[in-house]
């Protein structure tokens, strides 16, 4: 076991040979927008995210199905499955099993097996003092899925938050493994101040990161502001503000924000800063939207994040 639990990674690796491991992670969850195709787009982007924080490459995937067979109509279920396997096949792989339970409760994962190059994996505790940290996606879908629930949010931040959280990883994955980036993990259910402690911490380092340089997702912030924040950000920020220096200018609604409990996240990764210019430029050649450098690692207190304005 080259990953396992002890660092809260993003997937588990097991070595296969002496080139290669073998990646596996599982990530199930409930509906988090109205249309059941965007379901599962929404989760099949958001399993695979974790195979690409490895640096790794999906080969296939599992699905795993909660679903209130007499409680909702069987088209909901296919249009979920058509959903994931749209995003699978643009990932280049395919469904090729799974299992299915009558529950109350509508529910939808992919279990992803990938592989990785050993010498390749991106482990999230690899960040060294020095590196730079970039965020491939904005934040905030935690906030305006919540908005989308309470009818708060316009068709048109929703249609923002959607297409942010059906965007693959891969072409992040693939930028930074070109210029060999030290550690990454994917922004999801701790956001990304719970995520960027976990990869401090394992790597016995501090940081600080910059609020105003933070991508937010158009609408979040007013979302926000009118108090339309899931239980689980606020869950977040009150367990990691523990390890959280925030800058005495820094309201409360930058603070929820920071720690939004995000679906299908962006790429947070460490890079050596002589290597930063490469992997802007690898990451803006391959489409990437966001490429934001919100920060860098330092050392000091395992953990510690220092917030500026």
């Amino acid at each position: 076991m080259l990953v396992g639990v002890d660092t809260a990674d993003d997937a588990a690796v097991y070595r296969f040979d002496d080139t290669y491991g073998i990646v596996a992670t599982v990530d199930v969850f409930t509906p988090i927008v109205d249309s059941a195709r965007d379901f599962g787009r929404i989760a099949a982007s958001n399993s695979l995210s974790d195979v690409y924080a490895m640096g790794a490459t999906p080969l296939f995937a599992l699905s795993v199905v909660g679903f209130p067979i007499k409680q909702l109509p069987i088209e909901d279920l296919g249009a979920i499955l058509e959903g994931a396997a749209s995003v699978c096949a643009e990932a280049g792989i395919g469904i090729i099993g799974g299992h299915s339970i009558d529950d109350p409760e509508p529910k939808f994962g992919l279990c992803v097996i990938g592989r990785v190059a050993i010498d390749s994996i991106t482990p999230n505790n690899g960040a060294r003092p020095g590196d730079q940290l970039v965020l491939t996606k904005p934040i905030g879908t935690g906030i305006i899925t919540t908005g989308i629930k309470s009818g708060a949010a316009s068709a048109e931040v929703a249609a923002g938050a959607v297409a942010t959280m059906v965007a693959l990883n891969r072409a992040a994955c693939d930028a930074m493994l070109a210029v060999g980036a030290r550690s990454a993990t994917d922004v999801t259910g701790f956001g990304l101040l719970g995520h960027l402690h976990e990869m401090l911490h394992g790597s016995g380092v501090s940081g600080r990161i910059d609020a105003g340089a933070v991508p937010i997702l158009a609408g979040a912030r007013e979302l926000a502001d009118a108090g339309v924040v899931p239980g689980g950000t606020r869950k977040n920020l009150a367990y990691f503000e523990r390890w959280i220096d925030f800058h005495a200018s820094i309201g409360e609604t930058d603070r929820l924000l920071l720690a939004d409990a995000q679906t299908s996240g962006g790429l947070l990764i460490a890079v050596a800063a002589d290597r930063l210019p490469d992997l802007q430029a690898e990451l803006r050649g391959r489409g990437v939207e966001t490429v934001a450098v919100i920060g860098e690692v330092s050392a000091g207190e395992a953990g510690r994040v220092r917030v500026s304005p």
